[in-house]
């Protein structure tokens, strides 16, 4: 597939600074798989689009404040980053993180200190020991003042929600600001687990349930399920080698207990993937089961999904709009005979109808 397949045209005013409240209010587009209908509807209309027996897939991991502010110790200059892992230790014992750095005229050796909450130093410093080759601008970095301390804990006292750039960047431009602490309760699913920490980033599609939501989709007789995948950065990565079989995909870790496998693999009538992370999942676990291996409490994937795909389990997706030469884009593509065609085709029908678009926007739903 041409990378460039996986283009198309933008207004930014269609970009979403915020979510909808309540959440259940966003705008759902709902096509089919099979037919060139298309509805206009809400998100709190999913009762009455889905069927007894049918199981909603939801991905509870939770994001952490994994974005950060600093000062580079030795110009003083500001520095943006993003905690993406934890990574091995150095020999002397010292914690270590990879993280994504923006700044100029980095090299080994440099010290930045975090900013907290408060606008003051926090005490934790970040010293530069490497780059390494999985994202751009990333380093391995020894973490100072954090000893004894875990990872979730120190980003408690110096993060901030991580919310993708073109949010930010939106917000600039129309002179929008959001406190962090109003982001923070906002880029949380309802379902986020806080024993399920380590993402990145929101499963998006999962901002749009309310608990009122859950209540009238368990009286329709749809069962939930729950699965955990821990997003990285590497999720909104754009495409850009020439074809998307080029693409360095990326690796994530996932997860699904027996109970989830039982309601997926056995019980479920139609299975209904909440976001791109869960359908990830699902189609991994899938692809084990089917291989007769053992299923594994977690595992890593880097399953890649695109047209042409065979999917194993997931019957249908509610998804939200996602970016121009994205991974993303071509897993939903993959979901329609027709391929980018057709999804070109109804993106184009959201955009004329003004629906919001990316990380805060509206939903749609492919059902089969």
């Amino acid at each position: 597939m041409r990378t460039d397949e996986l283009d198309y045209h933008l207004p930014p005013e269609r970009i979403a600074t915020r979510p909808c409240e309540p959440r259940d209010s966003a705008r759902l587009l709902v096509c089919s798989r099979t037919s060139p209908e298309i509805r206009h509807l809400q998100v709190r209309d999913l009762p009455g689009l889905l069927e007894p027996g049918d199981a909603l897939v939801f991905n509870t991991t939770s994001v952490v404040r994994a974005r950060f502010l600093g000062v580079n110790l030795e110009t003083g200059g500001k520095v943006q980053g993003l905690y993406l892992r934890d990574s091995d230790p150095t020999p002397e014992g010292e914690p270590c993180w990879e993280a994504m750095l923006k700044a100029r005229r980095f090299k080994e050796g440099r010290r930045v200190e975090l900013i907290g909450h408060d606008g003051r130093p926090s005490g934790i410093t970040l010293r530069l020991l490497e780059r390494t080759g999985e994202e751009a601008g990333a380093w391995r970095v020894v973490v100072e003042g954090g000893a004894g301390v875990s990872s979730g804990e120190l980003l408690e006292r110096a993060g901030l929600t991580p919310l993708p750039p073109y949010i930010l960047s939106a917000r600039k431009t129309q002179e929008i600001t959001i406190d962090d602490e109003t982001d923070r309760a906002s880029y949380q699913t309802l379902l986020a687990d806080p024993a399920r920490t380590g993402s990145v980033a929101a499963p998006t599609a999962g901002l749009h349930f309310t608990p009122g939501l859950l209540a009238a989709l368990d009286g329709a007789g749809v069962a939930q399920a729950r699965v955990e995948l821990c997003v990285g950065a590497g999720t909104f990565k754009p495409v850009e080698t020439e074809t998307l079989e080029d693409h360095p995909m990326h690796s994530e870790r996932c997860a699904m207990d027996e109970g989830a496998r039982m309601a997926i693999f056995e019980h479920a009538r139609r299975v209904v993937a909440v976001g791109s992370t869960s359908a990830r999942t699902i189609e991994t676990y899938a692809a084990l089961r089917d291989s007769g291996l053992p299923l594994p409490p977690s595992v890593e994937t880097d399953l890649l999904i695109a047209p042409g795909y065979a999917w194993r389990r997931v019957d249908a997706l509610l998804t939200n709009f996602h970016l121009p030469r994205s991974t993303l884009l071509a897993m939903v593509s993959a979901l329609f005979p027709e391929g980018m065609d057709r999804l070109r085709a109804i993106y184009g029908e959201a955009i004329e109808r003004e629906y919001r678009f990316f990380s805060y926007g509206d939903a749609m739903l492919v059902l089969p």
